[in-house]
């Protein structure tokens, strides 16, 4: 007879680390997992640690079959996220979970429960999920991809999961796509034409940012982030406490030459953010920075060498959203990053990604750049 499964909060240091160390177990046989670094995996639980938690609570879960961790859960509630329109996810009533990770479907259907449990408890009347733990983080369950590693900030999972979310009533929400090119093909020859035309514009001016200036040129992709985002599924306002904590996360990710401001008529219209895939550098550390590690990752940091790019982010503001303008801004400074990408980190593949399925701006973009979609990812939902 099988050991009787436990279900317990987290609540002390030991317990969050049980809750980290889990998925080094489930997927130490998985090549394509990559073992994140356990510090940052903490920072992202610890409430004092993460700007998240200035507007959101979590409960976090264990299950454990004769005293051994076998499951983890989060429940987890944004009251921004709960002043948002319904039509576009969350409103009224939206609770959350995620960090979803079980050795068989009974551990996993018996997390979920409790997660909606605690949910309901707390007066949500619907979850949606996985969502890991900010919008922001990384949304969705992978279900297409599973043949090659994440970038940096994308989620990875067994393919088995997308069953036992199914089984246990949810249904898909929201489909997320991220796509692959191969930057060292020369774009097609419309869209040379589109960045030549937007070169002869003197209006037009794609300019790097300024590390030295951080903050500043934070402040200004902000803007420009959510007036294009507002309108988007999912979107929730990032906060001061957030953007912070994202500035010391990424700031040593961040190059110049690889982050675009588009000006017109000299007014920041336009980002892109472009960040080297961490996760080719972590890979080896097998999560931990000693004894060694260090070093190695603050070597690769100086001027890494990549075969990847990813670009998390675009943003055009609302205004041009439906015009010409938009997409010639944006191959401009695709255009841009990726010769820099090439010619100085030795890259020769990008990723465009997370891209909602109905954002038709963003993926008429990626398909006129003939880039192919290489991972897909649901975002699940289920009414109480």
């Amino acid at each position: 007879m099988p050991a009787a499964l436990t279900l317990r909060p987290v609540q002390t240091k030991a317990d969050r680390k049980a809750f980290v160390d889990l998925p080094f177990r489930l997927y130490a046989n998985d090549p394509n997992w990559v073992p994140p670094l356990k510090g940052e995996a903490l920072g992202l639980i610890t409430p004092e640690k993460n700007g998240w938690y200035s507007h959101a609570k979590a409960q976090l879960f264990l299950a454990e079959r004769d005293g051994r961790v076998v499951g983890r859960i989060s429940a987890h509630i944004d009251t921004l996220a709960l002043t948002m329109p319904a039509a576009q996810g969350f409103g009224p009533g939206a609770g959350q979970w995620g960090l979803m990770e079980a050795e068989d479907e009974g551990v996993f259907t018996a997390l979920l429960a409790k997660a909606e449990d605690w949910l309901r408890g707390e007066g949500t009347t619907r979850a949606l999920g996985p969502i890991s733990q900010s919008i922001w983080e990384e949304p969705g369950l992978l279900v297409q991809g599973f043949d090659h590693p994440p970038t940096v900030m994308m989620g990875h999972a067994k393919p088995e999961y997308q069953g036992w979310i199914e089984r246990a009533g949810y249904t898909v929400v929201k489909t997320l796509y991220t796509y692959d090119l191969d930057i060292r093909v020369p774009f097609p020859k419309i869209v040379q034409r589109i960045i030549k035309s937007g070169e002869a514009n003197p209006s037009i001016r794609i300019r790097e940012v300024d590390k030295t200036k951080f903050q500043e040129e934070a402040a200004i992709i902000l803007a420009i982030l959510n007036d294009a985002w507002a309108d988007n599924w999912g979107f929730v306002p990032l906060t001061q406490p957030e953007i912070d904590d994202i500035g010391v996360k990424l700031k040593p990710i961040v190059y110049n030459d690889l982050i675009r401001v588009a000006e017109l008529d000299g007014r920041p219209v336009a980002f892109m953010i472009t960040l080297p895939d961490l996760n080719e550098a972590i890979a080896p550390l097998k999560g931990n920075l000693l004894p060694f590690g260090w070093a190695k990752l603050l070597l690769w940091l100086r001027r890494p060498k990549v075969r990847t790019m990813r670009v998390p982010l675009m943003g055009v503001v609302k205004e041009l959203q439906a015009s010409r303008m938009a997409g010639q801004l944006a191959f401009m400074m695709i255009e841009y990053i990726r010769r820099d990408a090439i010619a100085r980190y030795g890259a020769t593949r990008g990723e465009i990604g997370w891209v909602l399925d109905d954002n038709q701006g963003m993926n008429a973009i990626a398909e006129t750049l003939d880039s192919k979609v290489n991972k897909i990812y649901l975002v699940y939902e289920k009414t109480f």
